[in-house]
Parts: C-alpha cells; sequence; structure tokens
C-alpha cells in the first residue's frame, strides 16, 4: 500500500464521544498520527482538521473514515469533496462500513469505479435527506410544544431574596455592584447586567 493512510474523525458537537471511530481507524491500521478530528456539524466542509488534512494529501495517500456520514451531511457537497479528493489530488477514500466505497481497490477497474460512484450518489442522497428531515422533525417538534404553551429555552433565574432591596441602594449609590453581589451571593456581572436591564 503505497502513500500515507490518513484517518478523519467527525463528530457533530464537543460532548460527542470519538473513541469507536478511532479505535475502528487504529485497528485499520491508520497512525495514531495521522488522525484527524473534527467536532462540528456535517452540513459543510468549513472545518479546520478536514482543511488541514487536504493540505497534507498528496497522491496515492488514502483517507479512511468510518462512515459517509462522518465525511459530511451535505449531498451536494460530499460529491464535490469525493472529486476533489480522488481526481484532482489523485488521492483516495476508503469508507470502512461500506466495502463498496474503497477507490484504492477499485482506482484500475472500470466496473469498480462504476458502483462506487453509483453508491456514492446514493448514499450522499440518503445522508441529505436525513438531514433535512432530522431539521424537519425539530422543527415540527418546537411548533408542537409552542402550540401546547411549553416555554423554551433556558429557564429565567428566580431573583434572589432582598433583591429589590440591594437594587434600590445601588441606585442610591449607598452600595457597590460587588458589595450588592457579595450580600445576595450572585456575580457583580450577573448583578449588573440584571439592575441595568430592570431600569429600561
Amino acid at each position: 500500500m503505497s502513500g500515507t493512510v490518513y484517518g478523519y474523525i467527525r463528530v457533530s458537537s464537543k460532548d460527542q464521544h470519538t473513541d469507536r471511530q478511532r479505535t475502528a481507524l487504529l485497528e485499520y491500521g491508520v497512525l495514531s498520527h495521522c488522525l484527524f478530528t473534527d467536532r462540528q456539524s456535517g452540513k459543510d466542509f468549513d472545518r479546520p482538521q478536514y482543511k488541514k488534512l487536504l493540505r497534507s494529501l498528496k497522491p496515492e495517500d488514502c483517507i479512511v473514515i468510518t462512515s459517509l456520514d462522518r465525511l459530511g451531511r451535505n449531498y451536494v457537497e460530499i460529491l464535490e469533496q469525493w472529486n476533489l479528493i480522488t481526481h484532482t489530488k489523485k488521492a483516495d477514500i476508503t469508507v470502512l462500513d461500506m466495502p463498496l466505497l474503497n477507490t484504492r481497490e477499485s482506482r484500475d477497474n472500470l466496473t469498480g469505479r462504476f458502483i462506487a460512484d453509483m453508491v456514492l450518489q446514493i448514499l450522499s442522497y440518503v445522508a441529505e435527506t436525513e438531514r433535512q428531515n432530522i431539521r424537519k422533525r425539530q422543527a415540527e417538534g418546537i411548533a408542537a410544544a409552542k402550540a401546547r404553551g411549553v416555554k423554551l429555552g433556558r429557564p429565567r433565574k428566580t431573583l434572589p431574596e432582598h433583591f429589590e432591596e440591594m437594587a434600590q441602594l445601588i441606585r442610591e449609590r449607598k452600595l457597590s455592584y460587588r458589595e450588592a453581589a457579595a450580600k445576595l451571593n450572585v456575580s457583580p456581572s450577573w448583578l449588573y447586567g440584571v439592575v441595568k436591564v430592570k431600569r429600561i
């Protein structure tokens, strides 16, 4: 196997774990220093580690991902990036959970390339459709919750006891924000923000 084998890992948020993807890539044979990880949505390819990986990519190198949706979820952009990697960069892509999407194996095989391209288009479409469906379900859920009178977002913080008394002393310049915050057991910045809003 010629060229460097890189692994690309993506999770949608900072609190999601990368262990499963990392383990699978290491077991495949990717070296730990050749792993690139982004913690961002797959809606587009504006991701720092992905861009860094592309800059490192040379002909005959290979990018390994555990599944196509780790690359992205935007149908058009997945196809653009696939072509950029395999044709412009002349590198390869291997998708572990979809053996047909292995351009290293099918590079010299016309039928294999045709099947890989066809499967890619179908799976990219499915990934994009699922992303749109998730957004639609979220919007419908929010609308239904609002219709039921459910209040969304972060709940308002209850004002501490004696807040109005401390606020009045601040307004009369008889107490500083820091002193009042210490008495109320809150942060001066929070107190300043609340008092300022209540003045309006």
